[in-house]
């Protein structure tokens, strides 16, 4: 009786929750537990200021590297709003733009223990490899996450895993410590070498999916948290177009090109306002906030500069409020350039 109960729970597996970004490390993570006979379900997060394409649902690079590991299960989870509460006073600060990389880091994997108890599984494993991340992936950093995920000895990282103290299911001998590895630092090159063994290609290139690590977007994520309350709809603003600070309550975002155009209307709130050049080829703008006619008129000055041109230099733009949809025509000379950075975000 005891040797049959023991010989079925040879065979039952193991299961653990992989967080897959679609990157290689988290790939091979999950390939080096797949190796060792573990079940491996897989957790892909999205964010706000994932770099993701808007139009696609969740991260198409996590879907290639399912198919690549043999079509093992998926689930995708979109953090939102309790995102951007936490961004406003991350505890653990901010890295070397508006990055909140650890406290982003325990957010995911406080869901990632959620996912574990709904389906039975035994531990966790990610792609995360010692020193390749300055604030995230040091040695404090990944003890930090531990603790304050509720998750401390049950997170394997596989690529590094003979450089940190065994977890609990290398003690347990769920996985074999031996067949784990020892990569640290910044380089690619085991990385590479081991996907070329794998015969793993076309995987996405290094750089990074967060949004907050560019400089840029980075002050346009500053300059809103310093004057208004921020909600996904604005961060979905701030990834488009030219931004412009004209008073602490007003606010002007002009497009680029005409899918931005598109995409600005489409995100346009009721209390917004429109502008729109007439008879000339131009960009639309979106003003936020409280505006006054000095504010508006600074607005159609703005967005004259970026119009193709029009008579002795001025151009008719209309400005449209969405609430009362009354249309009123603004004739305009474009603002010196030298004004304008004045206002640039």
């Amino acid at each position: 009786m005891d040797e049959k109960m023991h010989s079925t729970k040879i065979k039952t597996k193991i299961k653990a929750v992989g967080l897959l970004s679609g990157g290689l490390d988290s790939t091979l993570a999950v390939r080096l537990m797949l190796e060792q006979g573990i079940e491996v379900y897989a957790l892909n997060f999205t964010s706000p200021f994932c770099t993701c394409t808007p139009k696609k649902a969740g991260c198409a690079a996590a879907v290639t590297a399912v198919k690549k590991l043999g079509g093992i299960a998926l689930k995708r989870v979109s953090l939102g709003d309790e995102y951007l509460k936490m961004m406003r006073n991350p505890k653990h600060g901010y890295g070397s733009e508006m990055n909140p990389c650890i406290d982003c880091r325990i957010i995911k994997l406080q869901k990632a223990a959620e996912y574990m108890r709904k389906i039975d599984a035994s531990f966790l494993v990610t792609g995360e490899v010692l020193g390749q991340r300055p604030m995230s992936q040091h040695r404090a950093a990944l003890k930090i996450i531990e603790r304050e995920s509720g998750l401390e000895g049950l997170i394997l990282r596989p690529l590094s895993a003979k450089l940190l103290s065994p977890s609990i299911p290398e003690r347990e001998g769920w996985v074999d410590r031996e067949k784990l590895l020892e990569i640290s630092g910044r380089s690619r090159k085991p990385q590479m070498a081991l996907a070329a063994k794998y015969r793993i290609v076309d995987y996405p290139c290094p750089a990074g999916g967060c949004l907050l690590t560019d400089p840029g977007f980075a002050r346009r994520v500053k300059d809103l948290m310093t004057h208004s309350e921020i909600n996904l709809n604005d961060i979905e603003l701030l990834k488009l177009g030219r931004h412009f600070r004209l008073m602490p309550q007003a606010k002007l975002v002009v497009g680029r090109n005409k899918e931005e155009n598109e995409r600005l209307l489409r995100l346009a709130k009721r209390d917004d306002i429109c502008f729109r050049p007439v008879e000339v080829m131009g960009p639309i703008g979106i003003g936020r906030g409280d505006f006054n006619q000095e504010d508006i008129q600074k607005s159609v000055s703005i967005i004259a500069r970026y119009c193709d041109g029009g008579t002795d230099g001025r151009v008719r733009i209309t400005n449209r409020s969405l609430p009362d949809g009354k249309i009123h025509m603004i004739l305009t000379e474009s603002m010196p350039y030298d004004e304008i950075q004045r206002y640039r975000i």
